[in-house]
């Protein structure tokens, strides 16, 4: 049985018809074209699927399409700014926060939802958050490093409070 789902897809009205229990990762990248979100685990373990469902980190694997109804999606590919990439996305790879790119997408969407909610995260934080993400690749010293770099250039900016503690503080 197919049924209609209306939702809102990085900042853009969707809709697509499928069974209630097909997953999101699927609909995303087969019926959607949108294929940033990479299948690791199929199982919930790896966060390479991850995308925000109304604001929150979910692994897109275990969702099925009618959770999606009425909900807003961001995938890795409604985080760059049409063809320029976020600055999120840029510090990953200036600092080498990136390496084989298996993870990337949802370690992005995750330290998104993350900075949404922080601005200025500590390391306690970020290890809090991209704990669900597995890396093989960085060791995550250098992901930490770009939250830190960009963490620094929103202080100097003024974008977040002076007074909260970068990722360097514990």
């Amino acid at each position: 049985m197919s049924t209609k789902y209306r939702f809102t897809l990085n900042g853009q009205p969707a809709e697509v018809a499928g069974p209630p229990m097909a997953r999101l990762l699927d609909v995303l990248r087969r019926d959607l074209g949108l294929t940033g979100s990479k299948e690791g685990c199929g199982e919930g373990e790896c966060g390479a699927c991850t995308v925000l469902l109304n604001h929150e980190a979910v692994c897109s694997c275990l969702v099925p399409l009618f959770q999606v109804e009425g909900a807003s999606i961001t995938t890795i590919e409604g985080i760059s700014a049409g063809d320029e990439v976020s600055e999120l996305q840029r510090v990953f790879a200036t600092e080498g926060g990136a390496q084989c790119g298996a993870c990337t997408p949802g370690m992005i969407v995750t330290i998104r939802a993350l900075l949404d909610r922080h601005p200025t995260p500590t390391r306690a934080q970020v290890r809090e958050y991209v704990s669900g993400t597995l890396c093989r690749c960085t060791g995550y010293e250098r992901i930490f490093r770009a939250i830190e770099v960009l963490t620094d250039q929103r202080l100097a900016e003024g974008v977040a409070s002076p007074s909260a503690k970068g990722v360097s503080g514990e």
